[in-house]
């Protein structure tokens, strides 16, 4: 919210401040409308009248528990004289009053607390009260709309953390087993699957029987970034001059092993130096820690 604002009150700018947590409306320019040349007299003459400083009185003893209320009774006695004078300021100072608020200089004026000011924009017209009371609520409206919005991108902020949070680990890939680098994969689609999503397409495929396509068809924006970068890295590994050493192979994976072994040799291509299972491993680390980057400069761009 604005500590300052300005009502349009008939085509008349009334300003309005925040202070102390309070609305003080301006008397300043709500006076202009009797005299514009000197509104402080409008106020002055206001404040001359012993109704005007017994509600200012009590206005204080129920607002203000630092009033002087000892030093208030013999201004209250003298109110109405035709030689009894008063002023904002004054009243400030000998009172330690609550209900006023004087700024100097430019843009100042004298501003009341809004029960002060709509009892004195009654006593200049009764007819631009009505205006003044509507436009204020107007105002007050509004600024509820947009602290309500506000709370509401508050909470929305919090419930992502918390939501994120909650599912973190469903978007960060698990490390991978010592079992899954054991297995030779039939395809190297197969082992990018198992460093991210921690399932073979056929593993995903018998888990979700209801679903059309692969894990790729359901990943988040995210994860199609990690796989795309883990691709370029997979290949690069493939073509490394690394030693090779060998694991044990499950019966029905030797053979598939053997059999593109024999495939590779015959076509004259060079198999991979990088054993499949060294390169699952260090696939997987590379998913978490991207997946782990991404999610977090996604949060970081949703909490700003």
């Amino acid at each position: 919210m604005k500590n300052n604002n300005e009502l349009n009150v008939n085509g008349t700018v009334v300003r309005v401040i925040r202070h102390n947590g309070a609305d003080y409306v301006c008397i300043t320019d709500i006076a202009a409308l009797r005299n514009p040349s000197e509104p402080k007299d409008v106020v002055k003459n206001w404040m001359r009248s012993r109704a005007t400083i017994s509600f200012l009185g009590l206005w204080e003893k129920l607002h203000n528990p630092n009033f002087k209320g000892v030093e208030f009774d013999p201004l209250l006695a003298m109110a109405g004289d035709n030689a009894f004078t008063m002023s904002p300021t004054r009243w400030i100072d000998e009172l330690n009053a609550a209900g006023f608020v004087c700024k100097l200089g430019r843009g100042g004026g004298t501003f009341a607390h809004r029960d002060i000011a709509f009892e004195f924009a009654s006593w200049v017209s009764a007819e631009f009260k009505l205006y003044l009371i509507t436009e204020f609520e107007r105002l007050k409206a509004k600024e509820q709309e947009l602290i309500g919005w506000s709370a509401k991108r508050e909470l929305a902020k919090i419930n992502y953390r918390i939501h994120t949070d909650a599912i973190q680990q469903n978007l960060i890939p698990a490390a991978v087993t010592r079992s899954q680098m054991n297995i030779i994969y039939a395809s190297e689609a197969d082992v990018l699957n198992v460093a991210l999503f921690g399932m073979t397409h056929q593993q995903w495929q018998a888990a979700n029987p209801t679903l059309k396509g692969n894990q790729r068809d359901y990943a988040t924006i995210n994860q199609l970034i990690c796989i795309s970068n883990m691709e370029n890295i997979n290949a690069v590994m493939i073509n490394e001059n690394a030693p090779q050493k060998r694991n044990a192979f499950r019966r029905e994976a030797a053979q598939r092993a053997r059999r593109a072994s024999a495939r590779a040799q015959r076509s004259g291509r060079k198999e991979p130096r990088i054993p499949q299972s060294q390169r699952l491993k260090k696939l997987n680390e590379i998913a978490i820690q991207q997946m782990r980057i991404l999610s977090e400069v996604e949060r970081r761009k949703y909490l700003k």
